[in-house]
Formats: structure tokens, C-alpha cells, sequence
């Protein structure tokens, strides 16, 4: 399988962008995939999450100004089979430093072009800022697809069409003529409330197969276990939380695979629709 990028990314804060990214990774590497992480939120949430201390001149800003390669910047974690190029403060200042360059959108898409043309990995995570600046449209710029979380709240509901219509700009400008939603997670789920249940139907009212079935419930070991740098399937691997993004992955390799398969056959014909069961909803 060639190496699949997906940007993770949601313009709000706090809907588990960060959490879906540490332990989704560390759920892919322990069923055998090779993941790379790109922290590209300054916060270095994600960084510290898989067990890798803030240091300066580990990220990507010098790759982003073209003042250096990417090589050297990978880094192991303690998850198995997942490495990261780490994140740091100073990331921030290429929200204006890199927006002052030619072909701006497109520089962490050719930072990370001899990562990909290697082919060492089977996936590549971005970790995106809570906003839609200069970071995280390179990241859409460079990604194939997008993985939405959104957490079980009303408000949640109101980003989705923001993010929705930049896609749509993006293909339309041909920036990034092919991405595509890869998959909405929905985050704290309380089943003991009504209020779950009824925004996740909602967002599957208006998304249909693109939200994956698998929801990521209220879990306070999933809360834990970034202090202690480590996911969550590493600091209580039977906890909900650890079960819930190990059912993510297996949903996430099981998506991929139908997309490989459906892209040798031709596209809206009834053999491409049965194999891969999921409706093209921008």
C-alpha cells in the first residue's frame, strides 16, 4: 500500500484532535502498520502525548522556510512502529514566515515529498493546530484525505460545514484537487446522556458512512495517560477508552483497504459501491 497521508484536523478546540491522533497511531502501529506523526500544532501536545520531551530545532520550521531537509528530524516514540517529527514553540512563527513565500500551501507538501517517496510508512498523521491558519491548510494541501473529530455537542455541529466548504475550495482551486473527508469520529460520547446519541445521529443525518461507527466515549485513563506520556493502550490497555481506538484503527486499515481495492475498478460502477460501502459526501 503506498503511504497514506491524513490531516487530523478541526478548527475548534478541545474535541479530542490531539488524543485521536496519539492513540490512533499507537492503534496502527500495534496492528503491524508503520505511522509516522507530524506535530504541526506549536502547543507540541501530541509530542510530549507519545513520550518525547519539547525540544527546540526538532521541528519542521526550518523544513517549512527551506532553509533545511527533512531528514534527521525523525524521531522514535514509545509506541511501536510510530515515528514523529516532534513539534515545538517556534512552529508558530510560520503561521507569518511561511505565508510570506511563494507557493506557501504547498510547503509541507514538498518538506515531506522524500519522506513519501521513500515509502517507508504506511501512514502519515497530522496533527493540526485548532484553526484554520497557514499550518493547518498545508497540511490539508498535503494531505489525501481528512479525518474529522467532533466532540458529542451542539456546537461541535456548527464547524462542520466551515471545514466542508474549505475542502470544496481546495479541489476547486486545484490546490488539492483530490483530498477528501477520510472519516468523521465522533469524541466524548456519554451514552448516559441524550445529547450523544443525538448529535452523533445528526452528524450521520448529513454524512451518512462517512462517520465511522466507531465513537470515543468519556474515558478518564484517555484524559491520564498523555502526563504520562504514553497512549492510552500502553497505560491501561483494557480501559474503554484503549478498546474504542483499537475498534477506530481497525475501521481506519479496513477503509483503506476497500479504497485501494474500489480504485482498480472503475469509479461509480455498482462493483466499486458494494466494495467499498461508504458514499462519496463532500
Amino acid at each position: 500500500m503506498a503511504t497514506r497521508i491524513i490531516a487530523v484536523a478541526n478548527q475548534k478546540g478541545g474535541v479530542g484532535k490531539t488524543t485521536t491522533v496519539i492513540n490512533l497511531s499507537a492503534c496502527l502501529g500495534e496492528s503491524g502498520k508503520r505511522v509516522l506523526v507530524i506535530d504541526l500544532d506549536p502547543q507540541a501536545n501530541t509530542t510530549s502525548g507519545l513520550g518525547l520531551p519539547r525540544q527546540t530545532g526538532t521541528s519542521l520550521y526550518r523544513v517549512l522556510l527551506r532553509e533545511r531537509s527533512v531528514h534527521g528530524l525523525i524521531q522514535d516514540t514509545v509506541a511501536p512502529n510510530v515515528q514523529i517529527i516532534p513539534s515545538e514553540l517556534d512552529l508558530a512563527g510560520a503561521e507569518i514566515d511561511v505565508a510570506r513565500m511563494d507557493g506557501y500551501l504547498h510547503g509541507l507538501n514538498m518538506a515531506i515529498a522524500p519522506v513519501v517517496r521513500n515509502g517507508g510508512f504506511d501512514f502519515i498523521l497530522i496533527d493540526c493546530p485548532p484553526s484554520l491558519g497557514v499550518l493547518t491548510m498545508n497540511a490539508l494541501t498535503a494531505a489525501h484525505s481528512l479525518l474529522l473529530p467532533i466532540q458529542c455537542e451542539y456546537y461541535a455541529l456548527e464547524g462542520l460545514s466551515v471545514i466542508a466548504h474549505i475542502i470544496q475550495q481546495l479541489r476547486e482551486g486545484r490546490a488539492n484537487a483530490t483530498i477528501d473527508i477520510q472519516g468523521i469520529v465522533m469524541t466524548m460520547y456519554d451514552a448516559r446522556t441524550r445529547l450523544s446519541p443525538d448529535v452523533v445521529a445528526e452528524v450521520k443525518l448529513h454524512f451518512g458512512e462517512k462517520v465511522y461507527k466507531t465513537v470515543i466515549p468519556r474515558n478518564i485513563r484517555l484524559s491520564e495517560a498523555p502526563s504520562f506520556g504514553k497512549p492510552v493502550i500502553q497505560y491501561d490497555p483494557h480501559c474503554t477508552g484503549s478498546t474504542a481506538y483499537r475498534e477506530l484503527a481497525k475501521e481506519v486499515i479496513e477503509r483503506e483497504n476497500a479504497r485501494v481495492v474500489s480504485e482498480s475498478i472503475p469509479s461509480g460502477s455498482p462493483a466499486a459501491e458494494r466494495i467499498t460501502g461508504v458514499s462519496h459526501v463532500s
